[in-house]
């Protein structure tokens, strides 16, 4: 991979830009210092980006794959069976962060486009790679707005929000998720105060507390072992995260520290709504339980990057189909068939 070093514009800042022959990534393990970019020419570069955490974030994981697969594909030039020569790409890109129901997702819809070739296959998937990237912006959008509503709902005055990790423009096609919450709400008057989880041992939390600072979103990065303190004298409304995957029945998957912010809501009255496109709900996965997150743990040194948050401890969902209230299997499966709401 080749880096180059760039200024970022002060507003609009996205994860990655594609370039028809290569892919540019903004390198998020050096934000909020530096703003570096990463060159990946083929799949192979793509997948130790997204290893690396050069990505973050799970609906950007999937569409920096789909762009992969492009990058793959223009490589290749011609085959008459581009399901296999493209298998190992998708192996490969497979394996890059499994635990991020948006990759496989992305690859699937890669996948079905080799079932329909046109004459121009390299094209075809550098179109729909496009199109994943321009749908995640446009879901988190109309999420943004039900979020925003949610709040609104329950108190119509300005109000301290508390949020944990990256689930912003950074996070995926642009606006964010959690955070296109918070950015639509701060543009409706609704936001005093936003307390930004410091997210270790990502940090991720540094990144979140700099993407609302460029929107002039007022926010204060604080230590993880604070939140507890901070919910008991200052009185934040809502908790609003992200997720990395969602099982059947809504448990929540995503940054470690999660599962604990959401105790630390219910003890203290807080309400807690988790945010996240339909295609983070891994239906596969009947419920997190199903995953070992211990034996992931044990090979992280015991600093896991993922925890996992029980549906009871949730009060909303929130996706571009829909909001889902008090979470269980049979309200996710009934969100599920319905159309976008946009």
């Amino acid at each position: 991979m080749q880096f180059q070093s760039q200024v970022a514009e002060q507003s609009g800042v996205q994860a990655m830009e594609w370039c028809g022959s290569h892919l540019r990534i903004l390198d998020q393990r050096y934000l909020p210092g530096q703003q570096v970019w990463v060159e990946c020419n083929d799949a192979a570069e793509v997948a130790e980006a997204i290893e690396l955490g050069v990505v973050r974030g799970a609906a950007a994981v999937g569409i920096a794959a789909a762009y992969g697969i492009a990058l793959a594909a223009q490589r290749i030039g011609h085959t008459d069976d581009w399901a296999a020569a493209l298998e190992i790409d998708f192996t490969r890109l497979g394996r890059s962060r499994p635990s991020a129901a948006n990759l496989a997702w992305a690859l699937r819809i890669m996948h079905d486009r080799l079932r329909r070739p046109g004459a121009d296959v390299p094209e075809q998937l550098a179109q729909a790679a496009i199109s994943i990237q321009i749908s995640d912006l446009e879901a988190n959008r109309t999420m943004a707005r039900l979020g925003m509503q949610l709040i609104r709902r329950h108190q119509r005055q300005s109000q301290r929000l508390m949020t944990l990790g990256n689930a912003g423009a950074l996070a995926g096609g642009g606006y964010g998720s959690a955070l296109g919450v918070i950015r639509a709400a701060h543009g409706a008057g609704l936001v005093e105060q936003v307390y930004a989880c410091e997210s270790r041992p990502g940090d991720t939390g540094e990144v979140t507390a700099w993407e609302l600072a460029q929107d002039q979103v007022p926010v204060i990065s604080h230590v993880d072992s604070a939140a507890g303190q901070l919910m008991r004298l200052d009185n934040p409304s809502w908790v609003v995260v992200g997720a990395e995957r969602i099982a059947a029945n809504g448990d929540v998957i995503n940054t470690v520290g999660t599962y604990t912010l959401a105790v630390l809501a219910m003890h203290h009255g807080l309400r807690f709504m988790v945010v996240a496109s339909s295609s983070t709900i891994d239906l596969t996965l009947e419920s997190a339980d199903e995953l070992d997150l211990a034996s992931e743990a044990l090979e992280q040194g015991m600093q896991p990057l993922l925890d996992v948050t029980p549906a009871d401890l949730i009060d909303v969902i929130v996706t571009e189909k829909g909001i889902v209230e008090r979470p269980d299997e049979s309200r996710i499966a009934d969100l599920l068939s319905h159309r976008r709401l946009h």
